[in-house]
């Protein structure tokens, strides 16, 4: 069961990046490193708020990295870590600015998963942020009280009653509190000066802000920041957010107190319950069911994380409310059993494709929160249990979906007959995901969101933030009539997700770092990285610009289009029986599956920062000493 610890007071106590003993060596390179390296190009400037940085989906070097899907975010965590703040600081810092430029996709209004490398002890840490239903949240909240029916998907997006407690505010300062160096105050500061003086509109953001146009001009509160004048904002224009600049600057100075018992709490609760949706809407919005009450009892939780051992490395991941570490756990015990290396590319897409399917026929059925399901994550974890599971696996052809789910805890169920599985649940494609590294050898994995992209649509007055959309994550019904499941409504409880921020270890030191959005398929484009890097040969800007596939014990697999007009493993894989389906259009603004963060810690030190080369415009990895190698 997860240990809940009380949400930390604000205190002047500060760690240190690494021991002093330590410290010593790292400085004396520190010094040495401009003589001994060669001339590189340098480093991003903090940002002048004039123009905006280069996107560089690759970059390599020393003392430090930051990677995720946007430059003004990535530039902000290196400019903590040339301030001296270790991988935790930059995390911080690298978030807030996120929601500031990703606002449809992360922000104070979300929760999400941080997973930590502290080098100080060799020791991989979680903190569990996802958001919490509120107290009044009953397992047939999200069905119409007349018919006895679930109530419309989007009804219940676009509405209050879909809105958690948020946990992105209480993750950075425990985060901090625990592992940082600098205080919350000053790890929001490169967000405060982004938020005040604007970023530059590109392709990416005005789409988003286009594809949620609709529903943003149904609440008054975003369709004043968002629509500025009524109009999508322009490419090439400077959009500014003085609200999340003000709310930002009220969390350095009270901390989270002002949220999670003070009045930016209060206006939180107040804006769910009552909606700020415009005169001339005709949409129904249901009103939320928070209380100050359900945002003052909001702690985050301190997980084991999730740990397998696959090629003689050891993947970390998030334990349960997430199915990130359980479900790509599983599908890497299955693989373990099989030469992907030894096998053209196909037979092993297809070993991929299945140990997917398998794994997430389990999670369906099997995953939720732990504080009130029993959830199996030791033995969804077994390899005894995996072993059984991959002999499903047939070389000659594909499974039918939905595959039936197996105990893990019951060794008769593991007969591998196939049969009616648990449905997958609702997820946002949204959400973002970043990675830094220090100079002591620290690293951060982290995975935010607030859902569905552009969240609930509604925006906190005067705040300059959107409230996630999270509880739509839970199921709305039973999985059967004789099975409820763990995934249904219930009143505090986390709703099942599937981010799956990863550090993988390699004789007890980092070797990889990753994570991505994409709802449900985040955790295929993990296991896919996973397997392009440690099975298929390839570097890790191959593994994450690589084509993606996507089966989640479907009928067919989501396929980006790149597979499906040009891959030569396609028509050997259809010959199995696979059948391929590209992303639906309201799946993204675009068709592709995830965009991933990265990081490689190279054999001689250097560290190797990635980030996508084109999915959702190409995202941002900088380091803070580049190298030419």
């Amino acid at each position: 069961m997860p240990v809940r610890h009380p949400r930390p007071t604000r205190s002047p106590r500060r760690r240190t990046g690494a021991p002093a003993a330590a410290l010593l060596p790292s400085l004396v390179l520190a010094l040495l490193m401009p003589l001994l390296s060669p001339p590189a190009a340098a480093a991003p400037a903090a940002d002048t708020g004039r123009e905006p940085p280069a996107k560089r989906p690759v970059a390599t070097g020393h003392g430090g990295a930051v990677a995720s899907v946007d430059p003004y975010a990535s530039r902000a965590g290196l400019e903590v870590l040339r301030a001296g703040g270790n991988a935790v600081d930059a995390a911080v810092a690298t978030a807030a600015a996120l929601g500031v430029v990703e606002p449809y996709s992360a922000g104070v209004g979300g929760g999400g998963y941080l997973v930590h490398y502290d080098a100080r002890t060799g020791r991989v840490h979680t903190v569990d942020g996802r958001e919490t239903a509120p107290a009044a949240m009953r397992p047939d909240s999200f069905l119409d009280p007349a018919t006895g029916e679930p109530i419309p998907f989007d009804e219940a997006v676009n509405s209050g009653l879909s809105v958690g407690v948020p946990g992105t505010p209480a993750t950075w300062e425990e985060a901090l509190d625990r592992w940082g160096t600098v205080s919350l105050a000053k790890a929001l500061r490169p967000a405060v000066r982004l938020a005040e003086r604007g970023f530059t509109v590109d392709e990416e953001f005005r789409a988003q802000t286009a594809q949620n146009e609709d529903r943003f001009r149904d609440f008054t509160s975003t369709a004043e920041l968002f629509l500025p004048g009524g109009e999508l904002p322009e490419m090439g224009s400077r959009f500014r957010n003085p609200g999340l600049a003000a709310t930002y600057r009220l969390l350095a100075r009270e901390g989270t107190d002002a949220l999670y018992g003070g009045r930016l709490g209060r206006e939180i609760a107040d804006t769910v319950r009552r909606p700020p949706v415009a005169p001339d809407a005709d949409r129904r919005v249901r009103p939320g069911l928070m209380t100050p009450g359900d945002l003052a009892r909001y702690r985050v939780l301190h997980q084991r994380p999730t740990k397998v051992d696959y090629r003689g490395v050891e993947v970390y991941s998030m334990a349960p409310s997430s199915s990130g570490g359980t479900t790509a756990g599983e599908a890497l015990n299955i693989l373990e059993g099989f030469d992907l290396a030894g096998m053209d590319r196909a037979q092993a897409l297809h070993h991929y494709l299945e140990a997917s399917r398998i794994a997430y026929a389990d999670r369906n059925r099997w995953v939720g929160d732990p504080a009130f399901s029993d959830v199996p994550t030791e033995e969804l974890l077994s390899e005894r249990f995996a072993k059984e599971r991959a002999c499903l696996i047939d070389p000659g052809r594909a499974l039918t979906s939905p595959l039936a789910p197996a105990d893990p805890r019951d060794p008769d169920s593991w007969d591998c007959a196939a049969g009616r599985g648990g449905d997958e649940g609702h997820e946002g494609p949204s959400t973002t995901h970043l990675v830094t590294a220090d100079r002591w050898g620290n690293v951060v994995s982290y995975t935010l969101t607030i859902e569905q992209t552009g969240g609930s649509a509604i925006t906190v007055p005067g705040r300059g933030f959107l409230l996630n959309n999270e509880l739509t994550d839970f199921d709305f019904t039973p999985l059967s009539e004789e099975v409820a499941g763990p995934n249904l409504p219930g009143p505090g409880k986390r709703p099942r997700s599937s981010m799956s921020p990863t550090i993988v270890l390699e004789d007890g030191r980092p070797l990889l770092a990753l994570g991505s959005p994409g709802g449900s398929t985040i955790i295929t484009t993990v296991l896919q990285t996973l397997v392009n890097r440690l099975d298929l040969g390839m570097t890790l800007p191959e593994a994450v610009a690589a084509p993606r596939l996507s089966q989640r014990n479907t009928a067919a697999t989501l396929a980006e289009p790149a597979f499906l007009e040009s891959a030569p493993e396609r028509a050997p894989l259809e010959r199995l029986g696979h059948r391929f389906t590209p992303p639906p259009p309201a799946f993204t603004p675009s068709p592709e599956i995830g965009a991933v963060a990265a990081l490689e810690v190279l054999g001689d030190g250097r560290v190797r920062a990635v980030a996508e080369p084109e999915r959702r415009g190409g995202g941002s990895a900088m380091v803070l000493r580049p190298s030419r190698r």
